[in-house]
């Protein structure tokens, strides 16, 4: 679970790298991207409590589907149009695309699924059943006597 923290409190890389569960690299690839503005002192990055928001902000979004640039975008459309709803309206059609998505993918593996179930079941029912058929012994038997009768000239022994 992630602490709260105040408005005026600054983070580390580490902490938000440990805090999230992300690795520094990934931090530092969407400061470059554009997603993260940390400042420095020094070498040092320091994320304001509203980085630290943004950031939970992207990570759900990847968790959800989108790509950073459209998590960029939704982002930076928010921050233009604070009083606003242009990116309100932007950001729940870009939801419901990405729900109609997935429920779309849902759908697709609950079909592989069942396909995959019934076609384990075939498989399972053929070792199962692995006798073979009546009508099958019953030509095997035929043909084993045929043979023994045809072999008896040439083997000299009685048939069985």
């Amino acid at each position: 679970m992630i602490k709260p923290a105040g408005p005026d409190a600054l983070f580390t890389i580490r902490d938000l790298a440990e805090t999230f569960d992300v690795t520094a690299r990934t931090l530092r690839y969407y400061e470059q991207k554009g997603l993260l503005t940390p400042t420095r002192r020094g070498a040092t990055r320091l994320y304001t409590a509203a980085d630290r928001a943004r950031l939970a902000l992207i990570l759900r979004g990847k968790r959800v589907g989108f790509t950073l640039d459209e998590i960029k975008e939704m982002l930076d459309l928010e921050q233009l149009d604070q009083r606003g709803t242009a990116h309100l309206e932007n950001s729940l059609a870009r939801f419901r695309v990405r729900i109609a998505d997935l429920k779309r993918q849902r759908e697709d593996i609950e079909d592989s699924i069942a396909e995959l179930e019934a076609g384990c079941a075939w498989m399972e029912d053929r070792l199962a059943n692995r006798e073979p058929p009546e009508d099958i012994k019953r030509r095997a038997r035929a043909f084993e006597l045929l043979a023994a009768a045809r072999l008896t000239p040439w083997t000299g022994a009685a048939p069985e």
